[in-house]
């Protein structure tokens, strides 16, 4: 996924015993705003879908997943048809704050 192409160590190794262990991700939260678009999902849409319709990036779809915790699962694109969902309009903000708590 592109998107975690940018975190920095995200392999940390011990010095003493060389194990290998993944840093933990850790994402931000998205925070409301006034310009967010609110879609009703309809039959045949996925989160990595509608990532690319908004965004131009399928990899995107985590960000719609962390603005509607209480709607979808992180473990599957598929949506339930007739879920409101809010679209994340600041996605740029939301990627730096990202990639800062990831550094």
């Amino acid at each position: 996924m592109a998107l975690y192409r940018n975190i920095q160590n995200k392999v940390k190794s011990k010095k003493n015993k060389g194990t290998k262990y993944l840093k933990p991700t850790r994402y931000p939260r998205v925070p409301l705003s006034n310009n967010d678009i609110q879609i009703l999902t309809i039959e045949g849409d996925r989160l990595d879908n509608l990532a690319f319709q908004f965004y131009g990036d399928t990899s995107y779809w985590i960000w719609v997943v962390l603005a509607n915790p209480d709607k979808v699962r992180r473990d599957s694109y598929y949506i339930t048809p007739g879920t409101q969902l809010r679209i994340p309009a600041n996605i740029n903000g939301v990627i730096e704050s990202f990639k800062n708590i990831n550094k």
